[in-house]
């Protein structure tokens, strides 16, 4: 039981260092942002966050379904 505890640590740790690694060499983290993906914008799909500040306030095709433009 001992023995699997350490393999698991070891391939922990190098899984930790690989990913660090990877950072360093490319000298920035990835960017995950979902509307920062230049084919994820070419498909249409956008964050929910940039969905909900482009709404608020706007009238638009895009903003039917917002629930900050419904009539109260």
């Amino acid at each position: 039981m001992a023995l699997l505890f350490l393999i698991v640590v070891v391939v922990v740790a190098l899984s930790f260092l690989g990913l660090g690694i990877g950072v360093w060499v490319k000298g920035k983290f990835p960017d995950t942002h979902v509307g920062h993906n230049e084919n994820m914008k070419k498909l249409g799909i956008t964050c929910a966050q940039d969905d909900s500040s482009l709404c608020r306030g706007q009238k638009s095709d895009l903003c039917e379904g917002c629930i900050f433009l419904k009539e109260k």
